[in-house]
C-alpha cells in the first residue's frame, strides 16, 4: 500500500480488518511501504522500457505464445479499494478476489501491468510465490498446494502505480479552472485490456463478476464516481472514502471510477412501464456545467427509445455521463458511467457547429445503445467484438433518428458509415469481420471501420432482408436469453434464424462476417429480364491476381437484392436473394420492352456495388437529367457513389461518373451533393499534377457556382440538412478555387482576426471554412501567429479543434514543421488530438511531406510516446501517406517499414498504406487520359 503518509494509519487499519487472516499484510512496514513509493516511478520505467525498446524481440514470439488465461478458475467477486493521489500522479490499492475453481491447478493466473504489486496472499494458504510475465502482462501465483474443483478461494492484492504520461488504465487528466488555476482529476480507460494497468484482475470479457468499490479522493470540493451509486463515506480529514454498490456481474473493460472537484446536472428517464424509471446526471468541469444540457435532453430521450425498442429494463439505478478533458477515445460504455470526450458531450450554440450537435447525438447514442448490446450481453471473445460495436453503430443512427427525425439519419448513414468502409473493405488490407485475435496488439487493431461500419451496415443489410418486425423481436429475445453472460456471433444469428425459415439465415450471414470484402453485381439485359453475375470488388485491378482464394465460399457471397424498375410506381420494390453457389441470378419480367432502366439496391441498403451495362447506364443518367427526383435522396447518393468507385477500380469508364454530374445543378438535398462534394475534391487532389488539371477545376467549379450562390454563406438555424449542405458546398467550392469562396472566406478571416470578438466571429458552421482557407490566403507569419495566440488561450474543445484546423491551412512548410514540433508539448496540443492535428497537416499539400519526413525521423521518440499498441497511432502511416502515388513514395514507404519492421496495432495500417500507394500509381495510368479526353469532348467507351 503507498498511500500519502497522512493516510497511512487508516489505510493500514483498513487493510488489517479487510484482510484479517492474511498476515502478510500485517507484516508490512512502513518502512517497505514508503521505499515502495519511491520505487514507483522506477518500476514502471523499467516497465515502458520493455514495452518500447524490447518489444521487437516479444513481437517475434508472438506466435509461440499462448495470451489467453487458463480455464481452471473464474472470478466472482471483486473487493476493489483505490486511492488515486492527484498531487503526485499515482495510486495506491488493494484488493480481495473471489475465484470458483473449476479445474483443479496449483496456480492462479490473472493479468497484471505497469503495475507495482507488493504483496499477494490466498487466504488459508500458507505461502505462495509469484512472479510478473511481462510479455503476456500476467501476474502468475504458485500454491504450495492444489486447488480442487468445486472450492472457492480468495486471493487478495497490494499494489500500486502511475497515472501520468497515459491515458489508458487509471490516468490523470488536467483542466484550468475559469480563474486559470491548474486542476487535477483522475479517471479510467479500461477496454479493450488496460483494466489490468489499475489492478490485477482477469481481463477478459467472458471473466465476468461483481465488484464493490472503495475510492479515496480529497476531503471538499471533490468527490469520487463509480459504475453505481454511492452508498457510503467516510471522513478521514484530509481524505475521504466514497463506497458504491456492488456492480452487476460485468466485464472488467467496463468498470469506472473518476475522481474530480466536476459539477453536474441531472433528469430523470422514464421507463414507460418496462423497469424503473431512473436518474441520468452529466459531470463537466465547473465552468462548462451549462454545456451539457442538451446531452442530458437529448440522453434521456434517445435511452427511452432504445428500453421501448428492446423491450428489456435498464439494469442499473442510474445513468450517468461525464466529459473527462484528456480521453483517448470519442467515448467509453462504461455500465452506469460513460465517459466522453469534452467535445463529444458538451454543446454550446456560441461555439459547437451543426456537426458537433449531430456527432454528440451520434456518440451519445452509440454509448447509449451499448448499455444492452455489449454491457448486459457481451461478446465471448475479441473476436467477435463487431456484436458490441456493429449493433453499437447501427442502433445509433435508428436512435438519433428517432429522436430528430428530420435530421435525415438514415440517409446519412450511407455517406458516414457505408462509403467509408466500402472504400477499405474494397483492398486486399482488409479482413473479416470476425477474426481471430490474440495478442494486446491485435485486439487494439480489430477496433476499427470494419468491426464498426461494415459490422453495422451488415446489421442493416440483414434487417432489411428479414423485416424490421423481425429484427427487432430477434434483438429482445437474444437479450432476454443471454442477459449477463457472453455470446458469439452464431448466438445472435440462431435468435434470427429462429423467426426466418425462408431461407438459412446462418449461412447467408457467414458469407458476409467470415469473408472480408464483398461483391460487384453485373447487370445486363436477357431474354426475359435481367441477368445479375457477381464478383469480388477490388478496388486495384491488379490485386485481382494477387487476391488469395482462402476462403470457403471463394469470395462469392449470398446477396439479398432489392430492386425497382422505371415503369413501377415510386417507392415500388422487388426483392430475391442471390445464392453464393449459384452462377448468375434473373430477374423475369413479363412486359420487359417497357421497362427503360433497373436500378438495383434499392436506398443502398445492401453491402455490395452495382455495375450495369452501357445502355442501362445511360438510361439511368437521363433520368437523374430529366427528373432526379424520381429516384430518392438515397438512390441518388447510391448511384455517384457507386460509378465514381466503378471508374476509379477501372470497371467502368469515367465517361459514366462525369457525365452523372451534369444533373447535380438540379441537386438540393445534401446527402447526395456529399457524394459529390466528396469526389470532386478528390479528384482534384489526384489530378493536381498532371495534365488536364486546369480544365477539370473549370468543370467542377462550373458545377458548385449555381449551388454555392443559392446555399450562401447565412447559417439557417432552423433547418439541420440545409446547414450540412451549406458546409458541404462551402468546403468544396473553396477547396476548388472558385473565387468568390476564396474572397469570402479571407474577408471574413481578416475582419475577425484583426478585431477577435464575439461579434466578429464567424458562425460555428463557418469558422472550420473561413479558419482554413482564410489562413491559406492569407501571406502573413504574423497572421498565424494571431490565430495560433488564439488558439493556445481557447478554453472550448470543439473551438480549439477548428482554431487548429485553420493553423494547418498556411501554405508555409516552414510553420508548418513548426507547428508539428510545437504539438509535442501537451500543454500546447492534447495527446488525445495529436493524431487528428497531423492529418491535417498531411491533408494540406504543402504539409505532406514536412508530415512524411517528421514522421520517419521521429518514429523512434513517437513510438516510445505512444506505443505500438496504440491502434490510433497504428493507422497513422495509412493517413499520413494516402495521397502518395509514385514509385518514388513507394520505395520510401517501404524502406521506412524494412528500418522499422515492428508494427503492432499497425500491421493492417502499413499494407492498406502500400496497397493504397499502388492503386494510386495505377489510378493516375489507367484514368487520367479518360478524364481529359472527356473534358476536351473527345468521344470514349462507355465501358473497360
Amino acid at each position: 500500500m503507498f498511500w500519502t503518509h497522512n493516510l497511512l494509519q487508516v489505510a493500514l487499519a483498513w487493510a488489517v480488518a479487510a484482510f484479517a487472516t492474511a498476515t502478510v499484510v500485517v507484516a508490512v512496514q512502513n518502512a517497505k511501504l514508503e521505499a515502495n513509493l519511491r520505487d514507483v516511478q522506477e518500476k514502471i520505467d523499467i516497465y515502458k522500457e520493455v514495452d518500447g525498446e524490447q518489444i521487437n524481440q516479444r513481437h517475434r514470439r508472438d506466435d509461440e505464445l499462448n495470451y489467453r488465461l487458463p480455464t481452471a478458475l473464474r472470478p466472482v467477486h471483486y473487493e476493489l479499494y483505490w486511492h488515486p493521489d492527484l498531487d503526485t500522479g499515482t495510486f495506491t490499492g488493494q484488493e480481495r478476489i473471489t475465484i470458483s475453481v473449476l479445474e483443479a491447478t496449483n496456480q492462479i493466473v490473472l493479468h497484471a501491468y505497469l503495475l507495482d504489486v507488493t504483496n499477494v496472499y490466498v487466504l488459508n494458504q500458507d505461502a505462495v510465490e509469484w512472479e510478473l510475465e511481462l510479455e503476456r502482462q500476467l501476474l502468475i501465483i504458485t500454491l504450495n498446494t492444489e486447488l480442487t474443483v468445486g472450492s472457492s478461494i480468495t486471493l487478495g492484492v497490494l499494489f500500486n502505480g502511475k497515472m501520468t504520461d497515459k491515458l489508458v488504465g487509471l490516468y490523470s487528466s488536467t483542466y484550468k479552472s475559469e480563474a486559470g488555476d491548474q486542476r487535477n482529476i483522475s479517471s479510467t480507460q479500461f477496454e479493450p485490456v488496460y483494466a489490468r494497468q489499475a489492478f490485477p484482475c482477469f481481463d477478459e470479457p467472458a471473466m465476468k463478476a461483481t465488484f464493490a468499490i472503495t475510492v479515496v479522493h480529497p476531503t471538499g470540493s471533490y468527490h469520487a464516481v463509480s459504475n453505481m451509486k454511492q452508498t457510503d463515506s467516510t471522513y478521514l480529514g484530509e481524505y475521504t472514502e466514497a463506497v458504491f454498490e456492488t456492480t452487476v456481474s460485468m466485464s472488467t473493460y467496463l468498470v469506472c471510477i473518476i475522481v474530480s472537484d466536476f459539477a453536474s446536472e441531472s433528469t430523470t428517464v422514464q421507463a414507460n412501464g418496462i423497469g424503473e424509471d431512473f436518474s441520468m446526471e452529466a459531470f463537466a468541469t465547473p465552468h462548462q456545467l451549462s454545456k451539457v444540457a442538451f446531452a442530458l435532453e437529448f440522453g434521456a430521450a434517445v435511452t427511452e427509445y432504445y428500453i421501448q425498442y428492446y423491450k428489456v429494463p435498464y439494469p442499473l439505478t442510474k445513468l450517468d455521463m461525464a466529459a473527462i478533458p484528456d480521453f483517448s477515445s470519442n467515448a467509453m460504455e462504461h455500465w452506469g458511467l460513460v465517459t466522453y470526450r469534452e467535445t463529444a458531450l458538451l454543446y454550446d450554440e456560441n461555439y459547437s457547429s451543426t456537426l458537433n450537435k449531430q456527432s454528440i447525438a451520434a456518440v451519445l447514442a452509440h454509448e447509449i445503445a451499448h448499455q444492452w448490446f455489449g454491457n448486459l450481453v457481451t461478446m465471448q471473445w475479441w473476436n467477435d467484438i463487431w456484436l458490441n460495436e456493429g449493433f453499437a453503430r447501427y442502433m445509433q443512427y435508428k436512435g438519433v433518428n428517432a429522436v430528430y427525425p428530420d435530421w435525415g439519419m438514415l440517409e446519412q448513414f450511407q455517406i458516414i458509415a457505408l462509403h467509408p468502409v466500402m472504400v477499405y473493405d474494397g483492398k486486399l488490407s482488409s479482413h473479416p469481420i470476425v477474426q481471430q485475435v490474440e495478442t494486446p496488439a491485435e485486439i487494439s487493431a480489430i477496433f476499427d471501420t470494419i468491426s464498426y461500419e461494415k459490422g453495422g451496415s451488415v446489421i442493416r443489410m440483414l434487417e432489411t432482408l428479414v423485416g424490421a418486425d423481425t429484427f427487432e423481436q430477434a434483438v429482445t429475445n437474444y437479450l432476454v436469453k443471454y442477459q449477463y453472460q457472453n455470446t458469439v456471433t452464431d448466438d445472435f444469428l440462431s435468435e434470427v434464424a429462429a423467426l426466418v425459415t425462408a431461407y438459412d439465415v446462418k449461412l447467408l450471414m457467414r458469407t458476409w462476417t467470415e469473408q472480408m470484402g464483398y461483391p460487384v453485381l453485373n447487370v445486363s439485359r436477357a431474354e426475359a429480364g435481367f441477368r445479375i453475375t457477381q464478383q469480388r470488388f477490388l478496388s486495384n485491378q491488379a490485386s485481382y491476381e494477387e487476391a488469395p482464394q482462402d476462403s470457403e465460399f471463394q469470395y462469392k457471397w449470398s446477396v439479398p437484392i432489392t430492386y425497382t424498375l422505371d415503369s413501377w410506381a415510386d417507392r415500388e420494390t422487388g426483392s430475391l436473394v442471390f445464392p453464393y453457389d449459384q452462377p448468375a441470378a434473373d430477374i423475369d419480367l413479363v412486359s420487359k420492352s417497357t421497362v427503360q432502366w433497373i436500378k438495383l439496391n434499392v436506398h443502398q441498403l445492401g453491402y455490395y456495388r452495382v455495375n450495369y451495362e452501357e445502355s442501362l447506364w445511360t438510361a439511368l443518367i437521363q433520368q437523374l437529367i430529366a427528373d432526379p427526383s424520381r429516384l430518392d435522396v438515397a438512390d441518388r447518393a447510391h448511384l455517384l457513389n457507386d460509378a465514381f468507385a466503378l471508374a476509379d477500380a477501372s470497371q467502368l469508364s469515367y465517361k459514366v461518373p462525369l457525365e452523372m454530374t451534369a444533373y447535380l445543378g438540379q441537386e438540393r438535398d445534401f446527402v447526395p451533393w456529399y457524394v459529390a462534394a466528396q469526389k470532386l475534391k478528390a479528384l482534384q487532389r489526384s489530378l493536381m499534377f498532371n495534365e488536364g488539371y486546369v480544365s477539370y477545376l473549370t468543370y467542377a467549379r462550373t458545377l458548385v457556382e449555381s449551388v454555392y450562390q443559392e446555399v450562401g454563406w447565412t447559417v439557417d438555424a432552423n433547418n439541420h440538412l440545409n446547414n450540412r449542405l451549406r458546409v458541404s458546398l462551402l468546403s468544396a467550392a473553396c477547396s476548388l478555387g472558385l473565387p468568390d469562396c476564396l474572397n469570402q472566406a479571407a474577408l471574413r478571416f481578416n475582419t475577425w482576426l484583426q478585431n477577435p470578438t464575439a461579434a466578429n466571429r464567424p458562425a460555428p458552421d463557418l469558422r472550420e471554412i473561413v479558419y482554413y482557407y482564410g489562413m491559406q490566403q492569407s501571406t502573413s507569419e504574423s497572421n498565424w501567429q494571431k490565430l495560433f495566440e488564439l488558439f493556445l488561450a481557447e478554453t472550448d474543445a470543439s473551438e480549439k479543434l477548428k482554431l487548429m484546423y485553420g493553423l494547418a491551412g498556411v501554405q508555409d512548410a516552414q510553420l508548418l514543421f513548426s507547428f508539428l514540433e510545437l504539438a509535442g508539448d501537451e500543454s500546447i496540443v492534447r495527446s488525445q488530438d495529436y493524431f487528428t492535428l497531423v492529418q491535417n497537416i498531411a491533408g494540406n499539400p504543402v504539409g505532406e511531406p514536412v508530415v512524411w519526413d517528421y514522421y520517419r525521423e521521429q518514429w523512434p521518440q513517437l513510438s516510445a510516446r505512444f506505443g505500438l499498441t496504440n491502434r490510433n497511432f497504428g493507422r497513422l502511416i495509412a493517413q499520413i501517406t494516402k495521397n502518395f502515388a509514385s514509385q518514388v513514395k513507394l520505395e520510401e514507404v517501404q524502406q521506412f517499414f524494412a528500418k522499422y519492421p515492428e508494427s503492432g496495432a499497425g500491421a493492417n495500417s502499413r499494407l492498406e498504406a502500400v496497397e493504397t500507394i499502388k492503386y494510386n500509381i495505377e489510378w493516375l495510368k489507367q484514368n487520367t487520359n479518360d478524364i481529359s479526353d472527356w473534358l476536351d469532348g473527345t468521344s470514349v467507351p462507355l465501358t473497360k
